[in-house]
């Protein structure tokens, strides 16, 4: 199985030079940037014209609008499954006998949304919900110590994802990726102990949309 990975594309998608062909396209959240509805609507009709046969996304920090439930939560549910996209929220789904689950929550960071406090009984509760029988994971945020570091001043930087994911990652006995995005600066592809890790960030640290989408299979 061909995957391709997008996040943090922050109103810029159509900015995206090339969406390789693949089995599956994801996009690990920040599809906006304070949740505006007309940027979700044109997102999921640009994301709905990709040929890849199954579209899974989760939202991001940035994604207010799904963090809110209500009429207009719902409303843009629909609409992300009558444009054929899955959309995942401490849930899962199978293909083609690849089990995929996925979840917006991080590590407490300023007013945002999906926000947990680090280290807490709350988002441990959340990473304990993922299944083990779990092949992909998507993520918005990173684990722990990999592709996770956000930039400190000039000459310095700050490992900033999530001590409890990493710990549970090593506990998903069939793991073979997981995506996620959030800290822009450490883009790319890592490799530990047969796990395909992928930070999927599109917009740089100045948030203009230069990166490529990560492609991998499984």
């Amino acid at each position: 199985m061909k995957i391709i990975s997008i996040s943090d594309t922050h109103c810029y998608h159509r900015k995206i030079k090339n969406i390789p062909d693949g089995d599956v396209l994801i996009h690990a959240g920040d599809i906006t940037a304070r949740g505006e509805i007309g940027v979700l609507d044109d997102f999921a009709h640009w994301i709905k014209d990709f040929p890849h046969v199954t579209k899974i996304i989760i939202a991001g920090n940035h994604d207010l609008t799904l963090d809110r439930p209500g009429i207009i939560r719902d409303e843009i549910l629909k609409m992300f499954e009558d444009c054929g996209i899955i959309y995942l929220q401490d849930s899962g789904v199978k293909i083609d006998g690849v089990e995929f689950y996925g979840s917006p929550f991080q590590p407490e960071y300023h007013n945002w949304s999906f926000n947990l406090p680090r280290k807490s009984k709350a988002l441990a509760k959340k990473w304990e919900a993922i299944p083990e029988t779990t092949n992909v994971l998507i993520t918005h945020g990173p684990p722990h110590q990999i592709l996770d570091k956000a930039p400190r001043g000039v000459f310095d930087y700050e490992h900033t994802g999530c001590e409890i994911l990493a710990d549970r990652i090593w506990e998903l006995p069939k793991l073979k990726a997981h995506i996620f995005g959030h800290i822009h600066e450490d883009r790319g592809i890592q490799k530990e102990l047969g796990v395909i890790f992928a930070n999927s960030c599109i917009c740089n640290g100045s948030y203009n949309p230069i990166n490529l989408p990560l492609e991998f299979e499984i």
